[in-house]
């Protein structure tokens, strides 16, 4: 089975993760994690679940003055999410193919607002945040394509004498594929506008497919499956969480974003599902909860030299969620006894985590933190609980049981080896 997976399987899996769009939408997403922790934190700041801290706050400053300062790095970062990513997106799009990512960047912001920003909904916060991260996405793609095969026509290019600073001419090689590109946006949002009366195009866009889009993912049966792509593709040697990232990060900040509104109004966090859930209930360790598999060996495979020197040498990187050391090391990579706890892990730690905060007993997850944040202390941050934390914590007793019974095996084996090879000298 493994060597048809590997025959058939992992070229286009590895094809998938290599697309120039995919890597440049995740690429994207990446230039812009300091601002998205920010933002987070600025939440966390705000409504730190904490009696003693809020008071002593108010009694410095009314509540509406010190929360103006979580409030104002919010509007820098999440209130502006949409505008950074139609300029990182077509950035990494245009560095792909060798051209001006610099000026790739800005058009692609220039053709979001063109077709974005024109009408009744205007420069909204709808617009900047996260309600327009799917327009914008497709702006900046589409705006870098043009602009990408634009800016290698020779007839397009407006050569300056050589005693002109190299930024300037840069400028000027862009001008004529800009004008064009961004003129070709402006005009789409023209005959949109005249052919089917859509005033308000990101309202439009985010009512009719983004918010349903969001709903549809926001499942236990989603959920599975977010759990079970990655893991697997990790067992065939390829980096899952890259392929699928793409995908988590278009459903990450809006979620993010509507429950955060949600429970400051009072409301039930509508999300269950964001980067920030799996960071701290399910790649605890990294892909599998393999944390959970690093204690394991402790408990029952010391004696296993292979084992034992692989776990010590992953114990530390897999406090901060980076296992690439077990992945290939153990291996778990094609390993037949440590696949299936590695896919079956993941799978069983979102179903529990999942219903536990559909019914209540974990609040959702609202801030994004460091994905190296160790876990159970992911749990609390994230969920700003100790509700959090506790089920962290259950759930690495619970990976430890489950991944206990298979490190044994592989330790039998193991041993039956080295006997065969040993009677064998």
């Amino acid at each position: 089975m493994f060597q048809w997976l590997e025959k058939n399987f992992v070229p286009v899996a590895a094809r998938i993760g290599s697309q120039r769009h995919l890597v440049a939408i995740r690429d994207g997403f990446i230039s812009i994690m300091p601002l998205t922790i920010l933002g987070s934190f600025a939440v966390l700041i705000n409504n730190l679940p904490i009696k003693f801290y809020q008071n002593a706050l108010d009694s410095i400053w009314d509540h509406g003055t010190w929360t103006q300062w979580g409030g104002n790095m919010w509007s820098a970062s999440f209130g502006i999410i949409s505008l950074l990513l139609a300029f990182t997106v077509a950035y990494h799009l245009a560095r792909s193919y060798d051209k001006d990512g610099l000026s790739a960047g800005v058009i692609g912001l220039a053709s979001y607002m063109t077709f974005g920003t024109f009408g009744e909904g205007g420069l909204s916060g709808l617009t900047t945040g996260t309600g327009g991260i799917f327009v914008a996405l497709i702006a900046a793609l589409v705006s870098s394509e043009i602009f990408s095969r634009l800016s290698g026509n020779s007839k397009l290019l407006i050569k300056m004498p050589d005693s002109v600073p190299p930024a300037v001419s840069k400028s000027f090689a862009a001008l004529l594929p800009a004008i064009i590109t961004v003129g070709s946006i402006a005009l789409i949002r023209t005959i949109i506008s005249a052919g089917f009366e859509i005033p308000d195009i990101i309202g439009s866009f985010y009512t009719a497919i983004q918010e349903p889009f969001m709903g549809l993912t926001n499942t236990w049966v989603a959920a599975l499956l977010l759990a079970f792509i990655p893991a697997f593709l990790w067992t065939l040697g390829v980096h899952g969480a890259n392929i699928i990232d793409p995908f988590m990060q278009t459903i990450n900040l809006p979620a993010i974003d509507a429950n955060v509104a949600a429970l400051a109004s009072g409301d039930v966090a509508p999300y269950i599902i964001n980067k920030p859930f799996f960071d701290a209930f399910v790649n605890m360790g990294g892909s599998g909860t393999t944390i959970a598999l690093v204690i394991a060996i402790f408990i029952i495979a010391r004696k296993n030299k292979q084992y034992s020197t692989v776990g010590k040498l992953s114990a530390g990187p897999g406090l901060f969620n980076i296992n690439e050391p077990l992945l290939f090391g153990l291996p778990i990579v094609l390993n037949p006894l440590l696949v299936i706890p590695f896919i079956m892990t993941p799978m069983v730690n979102v179903s529990i985590a999942y219903f536990a905060t559909k019914f209540g007993l974990v609040p959702a997850a609202t801030i994004a933190a460091p994905w190296v944040t160790p876990p159970v202390i992911n749990g609390f941050l994230v969920t700003q609980s100790w509700a959090g934390a506790a089920l962290s914590l259950f759930l690495i007793v619970l990976s430890v049981c489950i991944y206990l019974p298979f490190v044994a095996m592989a330790n039998r084996t193991a041993k039956i080896q080295e006997e065969k090879a040993a009677a064998s000298k």
